[in-house]
Order: C-alpha cells, then sequence, then structure tokens
C-alpha cells in the first residue's frame, strides 16, 4: 500500500504539496456529487480528508480515476516547494 506525501513541515508548520482542487472543479464540470462518489466506494472520511489536502492512499486516487474515468493530473496537482 503506497502513501502519497502531502505536506513538508518547515519550522514546525505543515506546508501542502499536494493540492486536490482539481478534484472538486472536475466533478463540478461533469456533474457528478460527492453522494454518486460516496455509492461508489469512496468513503466520508476520505471525502473529507481530500476536501482539506491531506494524505490518501494511491488506492484511493485509484479508485478516483476509475471512477471518474479521468487521468490523475486532472484530480490533483503537485504544488513545488518554494
Amino acid at each position: 500500500m503506497g502513501i502519497i506525501v502531502h505536506y513538508k513541515e518547515k519550522n514546525n508548520r505543515k506546508k501542502v504539496m499536494i493540492k486536490y482542487d482539481r478534484l472538486w472543479k472536475f466533478v463540478e464540470k461533469k456533474g457528478i456529487s460527492q453522494y454518486k462518489l460516496l455509492q461508489s466506494g469512496i468513503s466520508h472520511s476520505t471525502l473529507m480528508r481530500l476536501k482539506k489536502n491531506q494524505s490518501v492512499n494511491v488506492e484511493t486516487i485509484d479508485k478516483l480515476c476509475k471512477i471518474l474515468n479521468c487521468n490523475i493530473n486532472d484530480i490533483m496537482e503537485y504544488i513545488p516547494e518554494e
């Protein structure tokens, strides 16, 4: 099971490195509700983690891409460290 690292600590502050803003724009554009994601096997707690740009496992990303019939770059983006 793989884990996606989402933050880097600097001066005791967490900096988000992966954002899921694209996911929410994608589902809105396609008219897909959060309820449909729940029905498709994405848990409520996972949706909340995605909304907060927190870490989720690779299997979740894989499942989302299958449900939405999309590529990984359609639903997430890497933000390089400054």
